[in-house]
């Protein structure tokens, strides 16, 4: 087999090196080599070469999107589900400026995303051509790496490059900008080279990992928290194995960055999430000695509160990852470990278990017994919640999030944008029987979840998608139903519909506002008209249905779960304002 790659990649050399070739031509021709099989795009003017090239090549599947909200949010979905590269293509800067929003929320999640789009003629540079304008200056705060190539002999390594960034650890989107004459333009000889990742499975230095296992072993009452970058290395197993030797509760990230599922929400020393704001997390870490912090950055919050000490001053900290910048930067850590997220987990581990002691062994089961006594208590509290509020009308939110869960298989997996009614429930229940299968947001610009189930959906046709909307949030990309009716991407979209930007109102409260505190609002509330969810998935060739009762809410998800085709279910969530937003106790 080795040999085999090899004589390809060498034929894939010399061919370019012995015929003429266009711009375009080569950049799909390096994508299709490397694996790349779609791309996410909205087109324009100056990316018709690569539309009018794509007639002809199957090798190649073009998802179109309407807009260009869902076309990032639908590649977004489908790289973090696949672990893959995804390839968008945009429409020079008035497209990439609609699409600028989806990038933050990649560049926040360190998604690979290969973001292009097509630049004006070079020919009519300096006359300021329409749509024309600076590409890179806009796209480098929230890329790994943005350029525009102006040499077709450049292309091939910018895209190399670019792949290659997007793709090593830590992980993001990076931005071409092709001007369209260069992807029009012919070269006799260009010499190119494949694109190639270098392993990234990098161990940490022994000495920390050791000292590391050192202050550990030592430690009374130490705590792990862990973050999506857990699961976007595939570190799961790694993290249960390290909290099971040392019978360690593990928490999620706050809900600000609560982006993937780094542990099983069923497992016994499951601790759910921290809280989303300063204080409250001072005051859930208090009672501890020590933090084992892996998978995330230290803090990223969302609102100042006062005390803003999020960490005690007390507390020492490890902290594992992958980015050496993180290591330090908002908080002091005793023990930074810089090293691939599984293999340091891993290595941690090993020497833990290599100073294990009988008597210590006695010590960490006692510890692991009385955190799942504790973890059972919370969850029967919750479900006694849910017990007394399940006759309210329209439904509370906890009762919307439990009739999803019942009914969620066990290789589901949810994509969730409406915070103030998820609230981690289906985590908080157990219900969610994979670490895979969740994506929350992280960087919190709308539109993105919506899209990112089709995505997703697109990446796993196995495994069944549910997307949980906020109905203010799926306006910002409902665009994207008529792409998963085009594509019958068979996504069930439940619109948590509670007429309000729910989260603005808590928010406001928790400012102090004086009109807030009146429950007073200007501009938050979705009403005269109200929006008709059914009508307007209809119209975008979605089957959709209004949902007002718990159990009804069960069997339609359960139909759309097993339908061959998107349906949508427009639910009716109460009104009520809520106070706060419970991330775990």
């Amino acid at each position: 087999m080795a040999a085999v790659v090899v004589w390809s990649l060498a034929l894939f050399l010399i061919l370019y090196e012995n015929m003429s070739t266009t711009g375009i031509h080569v950049f799909l021709d390096m994508l299709a080599e490397f694996g790349v099989d779609r791309i996410f795009g909205n087109p324009g003017s100056t990316e018709l070469p690569l539309n009018d090239a794509l007639v002809s090549d199957d090798r190649f599947r073009y998802i179109l999107g309407l807009q260009e909200i869902p076309v990032m949010a639908m590649a977004d979905g489908y790289s973090m589900a696949s672990g893959k590269l995804s390839v968008v293509n945009v429409h020079i800067c008035p497209g990439l400026g609609n699409a600028m929003g989806m990038l933050y929320n990649a560049y926040r999640e360190g998604t690979p995303i290969l973001v292009t789009a097509g630049q004006q003629d070079r020919r009519l540079a300096f006359s300021e051509p329409i749509l024309g304008g600076e590409m890179v200056a806009v796209t480098q705060p929230w890329t790994k790496w943005s350029v525009e190539v102006n040499r077709i002999e450049d292309l091939p390594n910018a895209l190399r490059r670019a792949a290659q960034v997007a793709l090593t650890p830590p992980t993001g989107p990076v931005f071409l900008s092709l001007p369209v004459d260069l992807q029009m333009e012919c070269a006799e000889s260009l010499k190119v080279t494949p694109i190639s990742i270098p392993n990234p499975l990098i161990r940490p230095p022994l000495d920390t990992v050791t000292a590391a296992a050192e202050m550990i072993l030592a430690a009374q009452n130490p705590l792990i928290i862990a973050g999506s970058r857990v699961t976007d290395r595939g570190a799961n197993d790694a993290l249960v194995k390290l909290a099971e030797t040392i019978g360690v509760a593990v928490v999620s990230e706050p809900g600000t960055t609560h982006g993937r599922c780094p542990f099983p929400s069923d497992h016994f020393l499951y601790g759910q999430g921290l809280p989303l704001w300063a204080p409250d997390i001072h005051k859930r870490l208090e009672a501890h000695d020590l933090i084992i912090v892996t998978g995330m950055d230290l803090f990223r919050l969302y609102t100042y509160f006062e005390p803003d000490l999020a960490v005690p001053q007390h507390l020492r900290v490890i902290h594992i990852d992958e980015d050496p910048v993180q290591l330090g930067k908002n908080f002091p850590v005793d023990i930074g470990i810089w090293g691939h997220t599984k293999v340091s987990l891993e290595e941690v581990t090993r020497e833990l278990s290599s100073r294990m002691t009988n008597e210590l062994e006695t010590v960490f089961r006692r510890r692991a017994d009385s955190l799942a006594s504790q973890h059972n208590e919370v969850r029967a509290r919750l479900r006694q919640e849910i017990d007394q509020q399940r006759g309210a009308r329209p439904m509370t939110p906890l009762c919307v999030m439990d009739s999803i869960a019942r009914v969620l298989p066990d290789n589901a997996a949810i994509v969730e944008e409406a915070v103030t009614t998820t609230n981690t429930t289906i985590e908080r229940l157990g219900a969610l029987k994979n670490t895979t299968g969740y994506f929350g947001h992280r960087g919190w610009g709308l539109g993105w979840g919506l899209n990112v189930a089709i995505g997703t959906q697109m990446a796993w046709p196995d495994r069944p998608v549910v997307g949980i909307i906020g109905d203010g949030a799926a306006l910002y990309g409902i665009q994207g139903l008529w792409s998963a009716a085009k594509y019958n991407t068979p996504v069930s979209f439940v619109i948590c519909n509670n007429a309000q930007y729910h989260i603005l109102k808590i928010g406001a409260q928790g400012m102090q506002l004086p009109s807030a505190g009146q429950q007073q609002f200007n501009g938050l509330d979705l009403v005269e008209p109200e929006i008709d969810f059914v009508s307007l998935a209809q119209s975008l060739g979605v089957e959709a249905h209004k949902i007002t009762e718990p159990d009804q809410l069960s069997e339609q998800l359960t139909e759309a779960i097993n339908s061959e085709k998107p349906v949508l279910l427009d639910v009716d969530v109460s009104r009520e304002l809520g106070n706060k937003l419970n991330y775990g106790e």
